[in-house]
């Protein structure tokens, strides 16, 4: 929404420091990972699915429903724990395919 330029740019600007971070520590085996979370279960996004806009949010997700924080905390502990070298520098979304790179 042209409103959030602000929320947009912060948000690239993350992704641009992620993946100059990656670039420039991997050699040092230092990764970095963007995770990209949808909308997710908080105390503020039940007050929101709890209103009339809640509806369409949940008709725009392909899966259906918003993401629990479980699932974020599970690809944190994937990146921590389990991610290949190879991988530095993604951009993982957990969003419920509600949009795609």
């Amino acid at each position: 929404s042209p409103a959030h330029w602000h929320y947009a740019a912060s948000k690239a600007g993350m992704i641009g420091m992620t993946k100059s971070i990656a670039r420039g520590y991997a050699k040092e085996g230092i990764l970095a990972f963007a995770i990209c979370p949808g909308f997710t279960m908080t105390g503020m996004a039940e007050d929101y699915l709890a209103s009339r806009g809640g509806d369409k949010l949940l008709a725009d997700i392909p899966l259906g429903r918003v993401a629990m924080p479980d699932e974020v905390a599970t690809m944190a502990r994937f990146c921590a724990l389990e991610a290949p070298a190879s991988m530095t520098g993604a951009v993982l979304d957990v969003n419920g395919a509600s949009y795609v790179r």
